[in-house]
């Protein structure tokens, strides 16, 4: 029987690490079909990384009737919910079904701007560049102001950008979080949205002597070929916004988006079997005592719905030499996400 504690917290170095079991589906970041390079424990190079795979997704009439008006109108789909309510795998759920590929993530903090979604330009570079450029001489100078030309060197799109390139499929795009972003960005983002495009004022400005530049997209595919600096989509992107809930929208941001609330699944003994047989079944044997105890912690605090998968996964290898007990696995993940620190007399 192999050890649970691949950490011992001993002083000898050892090869725990290579019994530590498969990662939950949801944290599993190996690419489909790829091969992993092997660690080299003695240079520290990495080993090869893989997208996240999406896990089967429980949704009910509500999220699908939101999701396809959304595809319908070519709406921005505003969802807000408890943390832990399925807002941000949603998008995942979509992009697999649909076979629309990778998700581009665009997480929003209160120092974002429309800009950073939109694309970069590294001006810093290319002024590096043309100066070295202007102190080679003959076929070098030449070669130099040659690259110094291509634009397309020095641009590339953001994820609401990318999203936006002229696919012939929509891409998904989730934006993650809107509502801890600064006031004038919901609002920044209505004309991108109406008019399914954006200049990019660098490229514009020099459309005279390049009119066509190859970008670079956000997600490392293929390059996008921009003309006279515009991006404009041929299919507008299906667009997830998600909100905790944490300050209201302006009412023309409201009425540009279709809205969903997701009700709390904490108190949902339906649903969160669900969400367990979508996400771990080989633990259901587990999940009717577990899901009882996550309800009635939920009932003192706010937990999420992650947390009972964390404590399923764990519970389901209690088995192995050294495991803490359940009692005890579920104290460390049960953790209420809301802690108040008194002052201590």
């Amino acid at each position: 029987m192999s050890n649970w504690r691949i950490f011992q917290g001993v002083a000898d170095p050892h090869d725990g690490i290579d019994r530590l079991p498969a990662p939950p589906p949801w944290r599993d970041f190996r690419q489909d079909g790829a091969t992993t390079t092997p660690f080299d424990r003695e240079r520290h190079e990495g080993s090869g990384r893989r997208l996240p795979q999406s896990s089967p997704y429980y949704a009910d009439d509500q999220v699908v009737e939101a999701v396809n008006t959304a595809l319908y109108l070519r709406r921005p789909l505003l969802i807000t919910g408890e943390p832990g309510a399925g807002k941000s795998t949603l998008a995942d759920a979509v992009a697999r079904e649909l076979k629309l590929g990778t998700v581009l993530r665009w997480p929003v903090n209160s120092k974002t701007t429309l800009r950073e979604g939109l694309y970069r330009y590294d001006s810093l570079g290319r002024l590096e560049e043309a100066g070295a450029a202007r102190e080679n001489n003959g076929a070098e100078n030449e070669e130099g102001a040659r690259k110094d030309t291509d634009l397309g060197r020095y641009v590339s799109l953001g994820p609401l950008g990318t999203a936006l390139a002229p696919y012939s499929l929509p891409r998904v795009l989730l934006i993650d979080e809107i509502d801890k972003s600064d006031l004038d960005l919901p609002n920044d983002l209505l004309d991108v949205f109406e008019e399914g495009g954006f200049e990019i004022p660098e490229l514009a400005r020099s459309a005279d002597q390049q009119e066509e530049v190859d970008v670079r997209p956000a997600d490392g595919g293929s390059p996008v070929l921009v003309r006279s600096g515009a991006v404009r989509c041929e299919a507008f992107p299906f667009v997830i916004l998600t909100s905790n809930g944490e300050r209201e929208f302006a009412p023309a941001f409201l009425r540009r988006c279709v809205r969903l609330a997701l009700p709390s699944v904490t108190s949902n003994e339906r649903r969160l079997n669900a969400v367990v047989r979508a996400h771990l079944p080989e633990a259901e044997e587990h999940a009717t005592e577990l899901v009882r105890r996550f309800k009635e912690h939920a009932q003192t605090g706010e937990l999420a719905t992650d947390q009972l998968l964390n404590a399923l996964y764990l519970v389901s290898r209690t088995s192995a030499e050294g495991a803490p007990s359940r009692d005890r696995l579920v104290q460390l993940v049960f953790q209420h996400l809301h802690v108040t620190v008194l002052d201590q007399p």
